[in-house]
């Protein structure tokens, strides 16, 4: 049955067919004194005031029409525990209490419905104990919705905040949804959030032969933009091999601009997943994400995912100054030590864990001048050339999945330096970039 927008006055939809984790137990650990000298007239400026955006979510939006646009109709929702209003309350809660709209069935991605899970823990399924609907996982066996799932649903609404990066699971699954549109003639609405990193873009376009969950589509690894418009892209480009005609819906976000990072914004943060806790890491885990296939530790099993990172063979002093006079900007670093443990539901096993860790604490100052994957390249770099004995990959699929090729893996064993490396994918990006333009939605 096809969806009919019903106020058009509105005018927040647009129809598309072609074009577009429970903060663990301290764990130990034994900071450096630091900083260095160079940053310690940063970090000694105070911070100047600012004026915090005023942000509506397409919920939001939604809830200010009385959900008028789903009336009539049994919903079918994709969401997890980030999906709530300004008052904090869910779209599940929310929609269960509206006469008129039958709430079918919940959809749970990676992380699971309440975001507990941790990463790669496949998710059961079940039932939602305030509301009685079945919960399904889309994080197992069935990674798109099937047709006895679907049973009775004559809409499908996605609401689930993503963080900008590719390997970021969520917008897989959101392509998954739309291939269920499509082949069952589903209209799919999109509750729209903010990109917590903006339209920052970096890093290289993902290679062909390289899909994979942590990278379906043929975009960079910062691709600076709203899941809405990510969808909208994902239609127009046929980034999905041979998906069919969606009807798609964009619930906008109203007070948004573009140039604005989260922090920037009078919304609060609410972990997507256990080990993104804060705005900072949402700004260096499109970079740091890739040590999951290098032998360095990028933070889990501490408090500070993808803030800390280091190996027991570093000397964080030296990384850190290191780091500096590469003439990046936007960031301090500071030496640091720690302990990786065992943190049952955030982070299992991790690398080195009950080793002592050295290595540096990564600080965004400036989010519009920080450039994530161009931090993890001279890191590599860095660390290859001082420690090539004890440098290597954990895995060679895991870097090359991550980075959708196998480019950084071979110039990094190579020894090419990392302005080569950042330079080997510009033109792609610069390509990426001209692409994005007719998709976006935010000024």
């Amino acid at each position: 049955m096809r969806f009919i927008l019903t106020h058009l006055s509105l005018l927040i939809f647009s129809v598309i067919l072609w074009t577009c984790t429970t903060t663990p137990l301290s764990n130990p650990h034994d900071n450096i004194v630091g900083p260095h000298a160079a940053q310690e007239v940063e970090q000694e400026q105070p911070a100047r005031p600012q004026e915090l955006q005023r942000v509506f979510t397409g919920l939001d939006v939604l809830e200010n029409m009385a959900f008028e646009p789903l009336q009539g109709h049994n919903v079918g929702i994709i969401t997890n525990h980030t999906a709530v209003n300004r008052q904090g309350e869910h779209l599940v809660d929310l929609i269960s209490g509206v006469e008129g709209i039958a709430l079918t069935a919940i959809f749970a991605p990676e992380h699971g419905f309440r975001g507990t899970s941790q990463a790669g823990d496949a998710i059961p399924g079940g039932v939602d104990s305030a509301t009685g609907v079945p919960v399904y996982s889309l994080y197992g066996a069935d990674r798109e919705p099937t047709a006895a799932m679907l049973e009775g649903i004559d809409i499908l609404v996605y609401d689930i905040q993503d963080v900008g990066a590719r390997f970021y699971t969520y917008i897989s699954t959101m392509g998954y949804v739309l291939e269920a549109g499509a082949k069952f003639q589903l209209p799919v609405m999109i509750l729209d959030r903010p990109n917590p990193i903006g339209r920052r873009v970096g890093g290289n376009v993902l290679d062909a032969g390289y899909e994979s969950f942590v990278g379906r589509y043929k975009i960079p690894i910062q691709y600076g933009l709203t899941i809405g418009e990510l969808a909208r892209m994902v239609i127009g480009e046929t980034m999905i091999p041979d998906l069919g005609e969606v009807e798609l819906h964009v619930v906008e976000c109203e007070g948004w601009t573009s140039d604005k990072v989260w922090s920037e914004t009078d919304l609060n943060w609410l972990p997507p997943s256990p080990n993104m806790r804060n705005t900072n890491e949402t700004l260096t885990y499109p970079g740091l994400c890739l040590l999951e296939g290098v032998r360095i530790s990028e933070g889990r099993g501490t408090e500070y995912p993808f803030e800390y990172v280091g190996a027991p063979y570093m000397d964080g002093q030296l990384i850190a100054q290191e780091l500096l006079a590469t003439g990046l900007q936007g960031f301090t670093v500071e030496p640091v030590s720690y302990t990786p443990v065992d943190m049952p539901g955030v982070a299992m096993n991790p690398i080195f864990e009950a080793e002592k860790v050295r290595g540096v604490n990564i600080t965004v100052t400036d989010p519009g001048s920080f450039k994530a994957v161009e931090f993890l390249v001279h890191l590599l770099v860095i660390t290859k050339q001082n420690y090539p004995a004890d440098f290597g990959w954990r895995h060679v699929t895991g870097p090359d999945r991550l980075w959708g090729g196998s480019g950084l893996r071979e110039m990094i064993d190579a020894g090419e330096s990392a302005e080569t490396i950042i330079a080997s994918y510009q033109d792609e990006l610069q390509e990426y970039l001209h692409l994005r333009e007719q998709y976006l939605i935010y000024e």
